[in-house]
């Protein structure tokens, strides 16, 4: 009987499990935690990735002390996207590893679309602009801040190909998670020329060759083997973003499957057998890590929103849901721009947050808190409207991350979004994802798409309980909230640039 271990390594920790395969359920869980570095200037976010391999070892570590080490058979890695790993030629990091909700790196980002001949010309190359959260423009960063730093580097990695480096030994890339670097031909699944010399020369040679998300990144290297004690030839499968491992942990590896995860940041993405490339940059066009294309929008402000104001009041997470539950749907025309990170769609580095409509009744408690559930999922449909426009058009959207775990949210989005939406039975879907990646690349059928589809049936499955359907009426009250949502920020765009 085989057991696979799933890691989800995220901006806060790393979460890894345990997948009985012929159960379909997963059998052991641990989480061990990691930091950002403090006291950096605005808009530079950052870790060490030292301390995520370091998590990832006492993650599994006690994930391997509940289950029998010997029915393990492989490990699959969920990571962050976008961060920038860089290494030496020992293999050694260089510097501190720049993140996905980093926004130093604006101004590369102009340099990059200038020298590729403006933003139709970089998605006519590419598929997708340069935005601050993709890793090239953290590339080229590094070059012109810290150029002795630059000299040094060697291997251009991700956050999960540094932990697959940690577990391996081998430099590796796969197609779903190079596809938020900025150097990737998406539609091509090639590594763009054009992208990587405009940041330098050098780029070609620091970055890994390609390989198919079904493909083996290699084996646990003997420390390793000896340190989780798992048998030797343990398997390390090619891994993948969180959003691509959270897409196989709920089940989105077919057509028809829409997910919408609530976390730090918030996403929602769909299975595509084809390339879907926005014009106007604002979805992006994504590789999955299942063979097929990703379509997704992202916002940077979702919980991390939520944690600022339950930590304003000295809230407990249920004091902050019955604050909001006191307050009316559309919180009486208060109105939150969550965009504290900054914002990647709608596009703006130096967005900042607004609460619009305080009057004596709206500052209260209850209001500020509803606010900013509301605001922080009218910004995520403003993603998935442009999906629609695209013709993604969700019949039910799965939930995951840690806004999920909300009835009053999960009912917010149910109106914001006017489609059902339900929550998934295991919550760590990124995980699952690992899990279910590795099981698939250990699996005969690891080359089929049918294969992993079958996989996912056998252990994925919706928690009936957490279902919730719109709100004829609340829906076309949130309609008129998200016009005004999407106004307030287009008159805001020009004092946000000024900041």
């Amino acid at each position: 009987m085989s057991l696979y271990v799933g890691v989800d390594s995220g901006t806060q920790s790393v979460k890894a499990v345990a997948l009985d395969l012929e159960t379909g359920r997963v059998v052991a869980e641990a989480r061990a935690q990691h930091h950002l570095i403090a006291g950096l200037p605005a808009g530079h976010m950052e870790q060490h990735p030292e301390e995520w391999a370091a998590a990832m070892d006492a993650a599994i570590g006690e994930v391997a002390s509940r289950i029998d080490r010997s029915r393990v058979r492989g490990i699959g890695v969920s990571g962050q996207q976008h961060g920038f790993v860089p290494l030496d030629e020992k293999g050694r990091v260089i510097r501190p590893a720049k993140l996905w909700c980093d926004t130093s790196t604006h101004a590369e980002c102009a340099v990059l679309t200038r020298g590729l001949g403006g933003l139709a010309a970089v998605i006519r190359r590419t598929g997708l602009p340069f935005l601050p959260g993709y890793t090239a423009p953290k590339v080229l960063w590094l070059k012109r801040h810290e150029p002795g730093n630059f000299r040094r580097l060697r291997h251009i990695l991700l956050p999960h190909d540094y932990l697959n480096f940690h577990l391996t030994g081998n430099y590796f890339m796969e197609f779903g998670d190079a596809s938020g670097t900025g150097f990737l031909d998406v539609r091509r699944r090639a590594w763009s020329q054009a992208a990587m010399d405009a940041v330098d020369g050098r780029v070609a040679g620091c970055l890994p060759a390609l390989s198919p998300s079904h493909e083996a990144c290699g084996v646990l290297r003997p420390e390793i083997v000896g340190r989780y004690g798992f048998p030797k030839g343990t398997i390390v499968s090619a891994g993948g973003g969180d959003n691509m491992m959270g897409a196989i942990g709920t089940g989105n590896v077919v057509p028809g499957a829409v997910t919408a995860s609530f976390g730090t940041s918030g996403t929602i993405y769909a299975f595509s057998r084809k390339p879907v490339v926005d014009p106007s940059g604002e979805i992006a066009a994504f590789c999955s890590s299942t063979g097929g294309w990703l379509p997704l929008l992202c916002t940077m402000n979702v919980t991390g929103v939520t944690e600022q104001v339950r930590a304003l009041f000295g809230w407990s997470l249920a004091d902050l849901e019955r604050a909001a539950a006191g307050a009316p749907a559309g919180s009486d025309g208060l109105t939150l721009l969550p965009y504290l990170d900054g914002e990647r769609t709608p596009n703006l580095p130096r967005g900042a947050g607004v609460y619009f409509g305080l009057d004596r009744r709206t500052l209260a408690q209850g209001h500020l808190a509803r606010a900013a559930i509301e605001g922080a999922t009218l910004g995520m449909n403003y993603g998935l409207r442009r999906l629609s426009a695209l013709s993604i058009r969700p019949r039910e959207i799965r939930l995951t991350g840690g806004g999920a775990r909300s009835a009053l949210w999960r009912q917010v989005a149910a109106d914001v979004f006017a489609v059902p939406v339900v929550a998934m039975a295991q919550d760590e879907s990124a995980a699952l994802g690992g899990a279910l990646q590795a099981a698939w690349c250990d699996s005969p059928g690891r080359g089929s798409g049918l294969a992993l589809a079958e996989l996912c049936a056998r252990s994925v499955s919706v928690d009936e309980s957490t279902r919730c359907a719109p709100d004829r009426k609340r829906a076309a009250l949130y309609r008129k909230r998200q016009r005004f949502h999407d106004r307030l920020c287009r008159d805001l765009r020009g004092a946000f640039e000024a900041r």
